[in-house]
């Protein structure tokens, strides 16, 4: 399994190599007010990956957030209810019963 991972990722490698290999044409990409870059085709697919992939992290961080809090909420919630609490003719010292025990 391990060498098959090794292969596969060998293979996207010299996927996306023969791809910028083979699109090494300077391009123009016209921006906003009669404004032009001129570069290679591959960096400007890259840095619109890259700027894709920035923008959907960014769009999810809340989310993530949201569900991080409601994660804690609840984790703290269960163990408040499974702490054990002494019954109300046990004198103050005595020890608490432990919880149960297994998995």
């Amino acid at each position: 399994m391990k060498y098959l991972l090794w292969l596969l990722k060998a293979v996207i490698f010299f996927t996306l190599f023969a791809f910028a290999l083979n699109n090494q044409r300077d391009v123009v990409v016209h921006l906003f007010f009669g404004t032009q870059w001129q570069a290679p085709l591959v960096l400007v697919v890259l840095l619109a990956f890259s700027g894709g992939v920035i923008v959907g992290i960014i769009g999810m961080v809340p989310r993530w957030w949201k569900h991080r809090k409601a994660a804690q909420r609840a984790a703290a919630a269960q163990t408040a209810a499974a702490e054990p609490t002494p019954p109300n003719n046990a004198p103050a010292d005595a020890p608490l019963p432990l919880p149960p025990h297994g998995i």
